[in-house]
């Protein structure tokens, strides 16, 4: 019996075209302002050296700043990046220029599981930070305290067996126990192979259905059998 889900975001939870309509745009029109101002960040210094070390060479801010615009058009789930990605969405959150999306029967199953005792948890490339913004922020309340925990790239890439492994020994369940929801075919197929129960969102036109997991297109149809 499932006694927990982990879910995806991107897809799943909220609209793809969020994130790469809204939040990416704006962490890329206001992310050299933000190194220039909070360069002495302890924490974003943390991030910048980590960038540097991902790339093999020290980089200054601007040189940084280069790289992360690079990356931001490529979509690239590296750390460093979504780290001062979730710094950039929180001053926007914060100033009220960012709204989190959600589709409209997020909140209302989100309740409703946690309602029946269910464990919530989220697993994705964005950075913890920015997943507990979008649940925290939306028109619909704040969410975030429906979840459990929340797992990002730091735990290992969504496409690997291994993270889905992780996630499991971390919430403590069984992973047979545990349903987890994502849009994304081999998402799915790597929680499988980690013991998972797996269901795929068919919400947006992006989607490519992967046959071999059940499928939902909104909250509604997710079945919570293992």
């Amino acid at each position: 019996m499932i006694q927990a889900i982990v879910t995806d975001i991107e897809g799943t939870t909220s609209s793809i075209d969020f994130v790469h309509q809204t939040l990416f745009p704006y962490a890329k029109a206001h992310l050299r302002t933000f190194l220039r101002t909070q360069a002495g960040d302890d924490e974003v210094r943390r991030q910048l050296d980590a960038l540097s070390r991902e790339v093999g060479r020290a980089l200054d801010v601007e040189a940084a700043a280069d790289v992360l615009e690079q990356w931001i058009a490529e979509d690239r789930k590296a750390t460093p990046l979504k780290a001062l990605q979730g710094m950039i969405w929180r001053v926007g959150y914060e100033r009220g220029e960012l709204k989190g999306h959600v589709y409209p029967d997020t909140p209302d199953y989100l309740r409703r599981w946690h309602a029946q005792g269910l464990k919530l948890y989220v697993y994705s490339s964005g950075s913890v930070e920015a997943q507990q913004l979008i649940f925290g922020h939306t028109a619909y309340g704040d969410l975030t305290p429906l979840f459990s925990g929340y797992f990002d790239t730091r735990i290992g890439g969504k496409r690997e067996t291994a993270s889905y492994a992780a996630i499991a020994a971390q919430t403590g369940f069984a992973p047979g126990a545990l349903l987890f929801l994502s849009d994304i075919g081999e998402e799915l197929d790597a929680a499988r192979a980690a013991g998972l129960a797996t269901c795929q969102l068919l919400r947006d036109a992006q989607a490519r259905p992967f046959p071999a997991h059940r499928a939902a297109h909104d909250f509604s149809q997710v079945p919570l059998d293992a």
